[in-house]
């Protein structure tokens, strides 16, 4: 069950005809702003704890700089389009956690492991190393 506060922002999203997909990640990073706050209500709160949310997320969550701007476009929506309340220059610095792209073998090192395989086991790889 969902608070009647929950209720209106999602209303309000909608009404704004923001996607699906936009509503339900706002709902999410609004719910975990409130559960960071103690379950205050968030007109109770203002800059200096979205300020502490945000690094909250980049030091101790670890997340990446467009999970925690995902973040930021949550609560400035509650604040500047809900609320109607200006949070100013938050001052906080973006998590420095980049994605991590996965490691590839070189030409080099394929054909090491291909040479060593035979009969059916080398066909598979060869027909899956060549297809892409």
């Amino acid at each position: 069950m969902t608070s009647p506060f929950m209720e209106t922002l999602r209303r309000d999203i909608r009404l704004r005809g923001y996607s699906m997909r936009t509503e339900k990640t706002y709902i999410y990073w609004v719910r975990s702003f409130i559960y960071f706050i103690d379950k205050r209500h968030p007109s109770e709160v203002g800059a200096v704890e979205v300020k502490a949310f945000l690094t909250y997320l980049a030091v101790d969550r670890h997340v990446a700089a467009n999970t925690q701007k995902v973040a930021l476009n949550a609560l400035v929506f509650l604040y500047h389009k809900f609320f109607q309340i200006q949070l100013g220059d938050l001052g906080f610095t973006l998590a420095t956690k980049q994605r991590v792209l996965p490691a590839v073998l070189s030409v080099y090192e394929v054909n090491r492991i291909i040479e060593r395989l035979k009969g059916r086991n080398r066909l598979i790889v060869e027909l899956l190393y060549g297809s892409g």
